[in-house]
């Protein structure tokens, strides 16, 4: 029986004690830590909930992540997953992945961490199945046995999943206290401050929510990316990017991190005082063609597969994603060849290497050439499809610029039109659009999480693209064991997703922070976790 040690926070007092610090810019010492002082985070992040069963948004694991201990997790510069909390962790049979915790894990609360907590993580994720919770992730897991005080095995449907490991690393994973957190409902956001049952970097004293939560290093952290740097760290959290970049210009903060607009972090970027730190994101944009309603598509009157093909490789030969990147975006975003991100483990160039110039450029000639060859008349007449609300503002102007690109030298007549999200969003899946915009965030750190919902029988493009060899090579390597060979199915299966063109990779989204220059150590890598405790003054 676990003793509970639960300590009463002053969540109204200590807030009101932080937004007075928040205000004035003082960011002096409040916590001692090893940096010489509390740092102050601004994001516009939104936490829908701090229970991991609750919420499966960016701005909620941004607090989990910090909070919560994960069995396994991310090296810095990584987007592979290493035991964090586990000493080890293996398939021990096809459909069994056995993990061994660390001896002597303790909570904050002064609660034993054990195999009995790891199961009541898990099947309180699946009893309450929250539609607002990340409890999909665990469609592949048939049960979790606690074998003894620290050996669990997670018994699997499908055999040699070779994704589960990164799952465990996800918003469904947060391990949580059994004592704190009920197993067929919610604990609220006051229940789990003042119940302190966390064991990451960090333990979360206070928090109003989006509007701050102060955190203070936890000693007992016993975790991959070892003792925080800074003892007690600030989020304060702004309605808007106007509010989070006049609080970053004035220093009223000390990192501006999620969201600024591309103006906003060219102008910041430039100013005295403060700096710019980026690195790679995992948020992707691209353009789907409806395989049934595209020009020469299966259910026209003047179908034609070869033609249809065509016309799909033409348009990749003509988009020059450097200039969307850089006119349309000021660099926040990146150039991305491929359906996988860059920087996840067996990504690659697909799409530069078979189109354009072969260097990331475009080519009319090469274009119009391969149209011709078809027997396609030009110009192609194209119905192409955008957003204007739910992938930003910015959307209008690129999707001009694509209209422009795919015009040169007479290949397309590009008919653009936009549609809101809330009918857009029940259209695309209904082939109103023979070409159209989406965009995704991973759920894992894995390349198969880019390849399995988008191109299996269609995915969840719903644009009849179908291959038996892209099936083929994606539940290949899902399960293969042998690191380098599924690497390589990997990029087999990207080589024929370009071949065929279901969809145009455009741009990967590149994670930015501003700092003041008294800042160091903010880290922004592949597994795209935002690390506090890497943050120090210097």
């Amino acid at each position: 029986m676990k003793k509970k040690l639960f300590t009463s926070v002053a969540l109204a007092g200590a807030a009101a004690l932080l937004l007075s610090s928040c205000a004035s810019g003082d960011n002096g010492d409040s916590g001692g830590g090893a940096s010489g002082g509390a740092i102050t985070v601004g994001t516009t992040d939104v936490v829908t909930a701090l229970d991991p069963a609750g919420s499966y948004d960016n701005g909620s694991f941004a607090v989990m992540t910090n909070v919560y201990p994960f069995l396994l997790n991310h090296e810095i510069g990584s987007s592979d997953v290493a035991p964090d909390i586990a000493e080890s962790a293996e398939f021990t049979e096809p459909t069994q992945y056995t993990v061994k915790l660390k001896a002597g894990l303790k909570f904050a609360n002064g609660n034993d961490l054990t195999s009995s907590d790891v199961k009541h993580t898990f099947d309180r994720q699946v009893a309450i199945a929250e539609p607002t919770g990340p409890s999909s992730l665990l469609e592949n897991l048939e049960s979790v046995e606690a074998v003894d005080e620290t050996t669990v095995i997670f018994h699997l449907k499908e055999a040699n999943d070779q994704t589960f490991p990164q799952v465990l690393s996800t918003p469904v994973a947060p391990i949580v206290d059994e004592d704190v957190f009920p197993a067929d409902k919610l604990a609220t956001d006051e229940e789990i401050v003042s119940g302190k049952g966390f064991a990451g970097q960090y333990t979360l004293e206070s928090f109003k929510k989006n509007d701050l939560a102060s955190y203070k290093a936890f000693d007992g952290y016993q975790g991959l990316w070892g003792a925080a740097k800074t003892d007690t760290v600030n989020t304060k959290y702004f309605a808007n990017e106007t509010n989070l970049s006049q609080a970053m210009e004035t220093k009223a903060i000390d990192v501006a991190f999620r969201s600024l607009s591309a103006t906003d972090t060219e102008k910041l970027g430039n100013t005295d005082g403060l700096k710019l730190v980026d690195g790679p994101g995992g948020a992707i944009r691209y353009i789907v063609f409806n395989f049934d309603t595209q020009p020469f598509g299966a259910k026209t009157a003047d179908a034609d597969p070869a033609k249809a093909l065509a016309v799909r490789q033409a348009a990749a030969d003509l988009i020059d994603r450097s200039k969307i990147a850089s006119q349309v975006y000021k660099d926040t975003f990146t150039p991305l060849f491929s359906p996988v991100a860059q920087g996840f483990t067996g990504a690659t160039e697909s799409f530069k290497e078979q189109y354009g110039d072969k260097q990331g450029g475009a080519d009319s000639a090469a274009a119009k050439a391969r149209l011709e060859a078809a027997g396609v008349e030009l110009p192609v007449t194209l119905q192409l499809q955008y957003n204007p609300d739910h992938y930003g503002d910015a959307s209008a102007e690129e999707y001009a610029l694509v209209k422009q690109q795919l015009e040169a030298d007479g290949a397309f007549t590009v008919d653009l039109q936009s549609t809101e999200w809330g009918q857009y969003s029940k259209d695309f899946p209904a082939d109103a659009y023979p070409a159209y915009q989406l965009g995704w965030f991973p759920d894992f750190s894995d390349a198969d999480n880019f390849l399995t919902p988008f191109f299996v029988n269609g995915g969840f493009f719903n644009n009849h693209y179908e291959s038996p060899k892209i099936n083929e090579l994606i539940g290949k390597q899902r399960v293969t064991v042998d690191p380098t060979e599924r690497t390589a199915i990997i990029e087999d299966a990207q080589a024929q997703v370009a071949q065929d063109v279901p969809m145009i990779p455009l741009l990967q989204g590149t994670q930015v922070a501003i700092t003041t220059d008294a800042i160091d150590g903010v880290v922004l890598d592949g597994s795209f976790k935002f690390r506090l405790g890497t943050i120090t003054k210097n």
